[in-house]
C-alpha cells in the first residue's frame, strides 16, 4: 500500500512539473492545437471501442461454446443467434470507425 502511495504521489509530481511545458508562448494559434487534440481523442475513442468489442465478441463466442457444450441438442440455434450477436458487435465498431472519420 506505501508503494502504491509513493507511485501515487511521484505521478502527481510529474504531472504537475509538467504545466509550464504545456503553456503557449508567443501567439500560437488554437486551430493547429484543436486539430491535434481532435486526432488523439478519436484514436484514443476508436481504439477504446475495438477493444472493448473485441472483448464483447470473444465473450459471445467463448458463451456460445459453453451453451453448445452444455446442450449439444440446441447448437445450431446456439450458433445462430452467436453469428447474429458477432455482426451486431462488429456494425457499432464500425459506426464507431464512421464517427471518428466524420468528426475529424
Amino acid at each position: 500500500m506505501i508503494k502504491i502511495k509513493y507511485f501515487a504521489y511521484s505521478v502527481l509530481a510529474l504531472a504537475l512539473m509538467a504545466l509550464p511545458a504545456m503553456a503557449q508562448g508567443g501567439a500560437a494559434d488554437n486551430e493547429s492545437t484543436v486539430a491535434a487534440y481532435k486526432a488523439i481523442a478519436g484514436g484514443i475513442g476508436f481504439g477504446l471501442a475495438a477493444g472493448l468489442a473485441a472483448l464483447a465478441q470473444g465473450l459471445v463466442g467463448s458463451r456460445a461454446a459453453e451453451g453448445a457444450a452444455r446442450n449439444p441438442g440446441a447448437a445450431g440455434t446456439v450458433q445462430t443467434l452467436m453469428i447474429i450477436a458477432l455482426a451486431l458487435i462488429e456494425s457499432l465498431v464500425l459506426f464507431a470507425l464512421v464517427i471518428v472519420f466524420a468528426k475529424l
